[in-house]
């Protein structure tokens, strides 16, 4: 786990090592253990290292790192698999002289050239040169897990890549805001372009998009070419499988995941939240584990909070004797806390369930903790949030299957009160017809947000970036969340976080493997008699306690947003917020004399939140 940064130009007169240091500079936080900078003879290709030693703490596995008399690697993440990967290799007559998955990662790609990620089980943005080819290939894990953002430079020639937005910033690069994308946060709450999967918020600065690789040739000019390597077959299912299989091979997937994910050479832990997706974890891990040492959890707890699982959270430590340790966000931290956060993530927070998530890695970093393991991905895999419900009633009712299924009396029954409507009936009968309604009404709404200003709605396209998933079924409804839209943005605000302290975070749930099973099984192993992730509670039924197995209520990591936006200094930022985006001409001068509106974390319409934040990043 690092930072990474890099230049390619035409000019060799462009950029020097201080500029490529000053980017890295940047990134200190994300690699405090060392730092590494290359360049070819021809000052046309400059590679930049900030190191956090997790596999082989050597200075053998230093980074940039060579290869061959041929390659130069830049590697931010994890190859999980890169034992077994390693093996084969020296199959086939490579050599290694160290311990680390980077060196594997480079014989892999000398192998299999561009094949090898099919190969990875892992989290990565990785950056090779090839010094006999004249080619330089970059690549983006499947999820997105691990950033990689780019700017393109025609005058003169160059294209410069880093971990984070800030390394550009650090020389001048990169700080022109996407008004668009402003627009859209503001209005639907969008923190990126499903259809357009390359959009930041700077208008120069792209990201490479998740399973995707990059190649760029050097002569004459520099020409880039993107690729995706990977994607999910969301309508190919497995229909003859048995529960029991279906069960037995889920649990084989995610403790082969898990323990992968557990090779270090630092110490570990992993987050506990109380609910299902990480308490499997922890549990998972204890069932694993050969030595007496017992598990150090970390976990964010809310006194007084409605929403506080801490109760939860005892009666998963207490069940497997783990070790916890717990944080609070106190009110007096608020301000300070934002304005860090603000600093690491370089893009606008959709609301405060970033807080407790900083604060959690933070306390990870003070007991020396390196690694965490984390449930982030269960819900959009296993379909765990309830606006998943309709998308299962709306497929049973177009296969004439709802009422026989009883699912509508099984939900209610265990709590849950979700409602199948008219207009849900209208969905699954002209599924293309409800998508372009709903567009449609999304982009209205955005276009009468009463408090933007009309020159600043004028100056945009007047097309809303909100679009719907386009295969109508429960599974087509998670390839959206999981692919286009949701995940990577929740993938975003973990690794800023969580490099913002030195941490590492590893989640289990998004090995490939496990994600292209899961989504090979029907609809009914998702939600099954109102529980949604039914297989992942099944699988844990056993090892568990039912408190947790069986919980119908989901919170996830949801802070008390509300009563933190009436504390007097928030409210202060906020009219300051307002105020800077007035004389940005985003906001009417009226705005001023409206009451904020506090609201909770999830909300629909958290306008006041979304000005506080965005504001800060103009």
């Amino acid at each position: 786990m690092c930072g990474i940064a890099g230049i390619l130009q035409i000019d060799p007169n462009s950029y020097y090592k201080e500029h490529l240091k000053k980017m890295a500079d940047a990134l200190s936080h994300r690699g405090p253990d060392g730092e590494g900078f290359w360049q070819n003879n021809s000052n046309s290709i400059l590679f930049g290292h900030r190191r956090l030693s997790i596999l082989d703490l050597t200075e053998a596995a230093a980074q940039p790192f060579h290869y061959l008399d041929r390659y130069t690697i830049l590697h931010n993440g994890e190859i999980y698999n890169y034992i077994e990967l390693r093996e084969e290799l020296k199959r086939k007559g490579y050599q290694f002289r160290t311990q680390t998955d980077t060196e594997v990662l480079v014989a892999a790609y000398d192998c299999w050239k561009e094949d090898c990620l099919a190969q990875f089980d892992g989290m990565f943005a990785f950056a090779i040169w090839d010094e006999k080819e004249k080619e330089f290939f970059a690549a983006r894990d499947r999820f997105g897990e691990k950033p990689f953002y780019y700017i393109y430079k025609t005058g003169p020639k160059s294209f410069l890549f880093a971990s984070e937005i800030k390394a550009f910033w650090s020389i001048g690069l990169g700080k022109g805001f996407n008004k668009k994308m402003l627009f859209n946060f503001l209005t639907i709450g969008y923190t990126d372009n499903p259809t357009q999967p390359d959009e930041t918020f700077y208008e120069d600065v792209k990201k490479l998009p998740a399973a995707s690789f990059l190649k760029i040739r050097m002569q004459p000019d520099i020409l880039i070419e993107i690729e995706k390597y990977w994607d999910i077959d969301v309508e190919e299912q497995d229909e003859q499988i048995s529960d029991e299989d279906a069960i037995t091979r889920f649990h084989e997937l995610f403790k082969t995941s898990i323990k992968r994910r557990l090779r270090s050479d630092v110490p570990l832990g992993t987050s506990l939240s109380g609910g299902l997706d990480s308490s499997s974890i922890a549990a998972t891990i204890c069932e694993l584990q050969t030595t007496n040492n017992k598990l150090q959890t970390f976990s964010a707890i809310f006194p007084g909070f409605e929403k506080n699982e801490e109760p939860y959270i005892d009666e998963v430590t207490n069940h497997f004797s783990l070790q916890s340790f717990r944080t609070v966000v106190s009110d007096e931290e608020i301000p300070s806390l934002f304005e860090r956060i603000v600093q690491q993530q370089d893009e606008p927070f959709g609301s405060a369930g970033t807080l407790p998530q900083y604060k959690v890695f933070e306390l990870a970093k003070r007991n020396n903790v390196k690694v965490l393991l984390d449930g982030q991905g269960a819900d959009e895999i296993l379909a765990g949030y309830h606006k998943y419900y309709k998308w299962y009633w709306q497929e049973l009712f177009r296969k004439r299957r709802l009422i026989s299924s009883g699912e509508l009396e099984k939900t209610k029954k265990i709590g849950v009160n979700e409602k199948f409507e008219f207009k849900n009936i209208i969905a699954s009968l002209f599924p293309d017809f409800a998508s372009v309604f709903l567009e449609r009404q999304y982009l209205l709404h955005a276009l009468k947000q009463e408090d933007l200003s009309k020159e600043f709605v004028h100056l945009q396209s007047k097309e809303a970036y909100y679009t719907t998933p386009t295969i109508f079924i429960l599974n087509g409804a998670l390839y959206f969340n999981t692919c286009l839209h949701g995940l990577e943005e929740l993938l975003r605000y973990a690794d800023r976080n969580s490099m913002a302290h030195s941490r590492e975070v590893r989640l289990p749930f998004l090995s490939h493997e496990l994600v292209e099973f899961l989504f090979s099984l029907p609809s009914h192993f998702k939600i099954r008699e109102g529980w949604t992730k039914w297989t992942l509670r099944k699988a844990m039924d056993k090892t568990l306690p039912s408190a947790i197995t069986w919980r119908s209520n989901k919170i996830g990591l949801e802070p008390p947003q509300l009563s933190w936006m009436q504390l007097p200094r928030v409210m202060e930022m906020i009219h300051e917020a307002k105020r800077k985006l007035i004389n940005e001409k985003v906001l009417k001068p009226g705005v001023m004399n409206k009451k904020i509106r506090p609201s909770g974390a999830y909300e629909k319409d958290n306008y006041d939140w979304r000005y506080l934040v965005s504001a800060q990043f103009l």
